[in-house]
């Protein structure tokens, strides 16, 4: 299903927020893994910002995981554990190579998570179909999660602009 589409039933939203929480999950198991799997020369001379940073993004991935499986549970629908997301992740991603990898993946991760949720409002809004979930509250949660997302893709910005 495209996001370009109208989200018109129960089904199709827990479908796309299941899909969020799958990002999330990436996202944070993502910025886990590389504070653990720099090379040791490289994890010594991790800045001080970019490990918080990437601190910070494993704790707001899991934030809004957690706040999209709330909204899923109104929706009588199960999301994939993190457990069987994080060994896909380990499974499928090598370790980054450098810092400036790390910064670059997480600001990837960071833009992809807000296009999403822009996308998913956009599909929401243009749709008059009633859910089981509350939809200011939907919309509400999506909107603040969004906004995170941003916020996350200038903090990662910034933070190149300044290791440079």
């Amino acid at each position: 299903m495209s996001l370009g589409q109208r989200v018109s039933n129960d089904h199709q939203l827990a479908r796309l927020l299941q899909i969020g929480v799958v990002l999330e999950e990436v996202v944070e198991s993502r910025a886990a893994h590389h504070l653990d799997s720099l090379p040791p020369s490289e994890q010594a001379a991790l800045d001080e910002e970019v490990r918080e940073l990437l601190e910070e993004a494993a704790a707001e991935s899991a934030d809004h995981r957690e706040r999209l499986e709330a909204l899923i549970d109104d929706l009588d629908a199960e999301t994939v554990p993190y457990e069987e997301i994080n060994a896909l992740v380990d499974a499928r991603y090598g370790p980054p190579e450098d810092t400036d990898g790390v910064l670059y993946d997480q600001l990837a991760n960071e833009e992809t998570a807000y296009k999403f949720y822009d996308d998913l409002i956009d599909a929401i809004e243009a749709s008059e179909g009633e859910f089981a979930v509350d939809r200011d509250r939907l919309l509400e949660t999506l909107y603040e999660i969004r906004a995170e997302e941003r916020e996350g893709a200038e903090e990662v910005t910034e933070l190149m602009e300044h290791s440079t």
